[in-house]
């Protein structure tokens, strides 16, 4: 078994469930820190010394005390909050993913519930009414996906995935992405484009998935303009950034039933310390055509066991001197 006088300190609660699993998973000799992540003083002081660091954040400050790191990984895709110029030169920063099966889960069970109108349905019948044609001529039939077209706001590995588990319901798909290269015939898709070709989705798709980054390009992309070219039973469902779709215009799209309706798992603002918050100036909360969840999508313990098992695999890699993988950036 590999050897190593590494140090290692996990600042991620994510991973704490795993700490066992991680553990002994890595190189026999390792030291492992567990630090509490909310502690920046207890991080610093854990890191000072440190060879790695497992987090999604490393501040200038954070890296000034760790002059000894090697690695900064994160238990995750998001690499924006590490600092990397200010990391010791040689110093490379890798992420891990695994979340694009959980959140192609949450895409296509979002999608069912809107087109269905099971959220509705539940509160109904939570005050004794039957929302249903069976019982009420007035009730409105729903849609299956099977009859759905899927258009993808980006598909990279996330829309690629969550595409595959819509085929399975016989539904069809579109896509745009910036650079247009997505092969629609080897994707099995009717077409795809380029951010202009937008327009033509939105028109077009009954659902329309939203996974594009957010970039100063993708900012707002989605406006009031935009949501005005969807159908009035089209429902739209954000995975990639809350600000890729415009705050205030798609809450006058729901509020005025413009669109059928959303799911929202990223949002315009988060919390600050501690685990509450609105997560928008404006009242979501109060519309009756959204599901809201808290940027949950991929998070469930498989995400997570994969991700501990990729972050443990490169640490050795480095106690061997082996290339690492996914390193996204090297310090200068």
């Amino acid at each position: 078994m590999t050897t190593s006088d590494l140090t290692v300190v996990v600042a991620d609660s994510n991973l704490t469930p795993l700490r066992a699993r991680f553990e002994a998973a890595l190189p026999a000799g390792t030291a492992v820190r567990w630090p509490d992540p909310r502690d920046t003083a207890a991080v610093e002081a854990a890191v000072a010394d440190a060879d790695v660091l497992v987090s999604g954040q490393c501040s200038a400050g954070t890296a000034a005390v760790a002059t000894r790191l090697r690695l900064v990984h994160a238990a995750g895709a998001g690499t924006e909050k590490i600092d990397v110029a200010a990391l010791a030169p040689g110093t490379q920063v890798a992420n891990t993913f695994h979340h694009e099966d959980s959140i192609a889960e949450y895409v296509v069970s979002a999608a069912i519930m809107l087109r269905r109108g099971f959220l509705r349905q539940d509160s109904a019948l939570r005050h004794a009414e039957w929302d249903s044609p069976a019982y009420d001529p007035a009730s409105p039939w729903m849609d299956s996906l099977s009859a759905a077209t899927i258009g993808f706001v980006g598909f990279g590995h996330i829309g690629a995935r969550c595409w595959r588990r819509f085929q399975a319901f016989g539904a069809g798909g579109v896509a745009v992405t910036r650079r247009g290269d997505v092969d629609a015939a080897a994707q099995r898709l009717a077409w795809s484009g380029t951010i202009d070709d937008l327009g033509t989705l939105l028109e077009t798709s009954d659902v329309v998935v939203v996974s594009a980054p957010l970039t100063e390009a993708t900012a707002g992309l989605i406006g009031e303009a935009q949501l005005s070219r969807m159908r009035t039973s089209a429902v739209l469902i954000n995975v990639g950034r809350g600000p890729v779709v415009d705050e205030d215009a798609l809450y006058h799209a729901l509020d005025t039933h413009t669109i059928g309706g959303a799911a929202l798992d990223v949002w315009y603002r988060y919390p600050s310390g501690g685990h509450t918050g609105a997560p928008s100036r404006h009242p979501f909360e109060k519309l009756d055509n959204i599901l809201m969840t808290p940027h949950s999508s991929g998070l469930t313990r498989e995400t997570f066991v994969r991700r501990a098992d990729d972050i443990a695999a490169n640490i050795g890699r480095l106690a061997t001197g082996e290339e690492l993988r996914d390193v996204v950036a090297v310090a200068r």
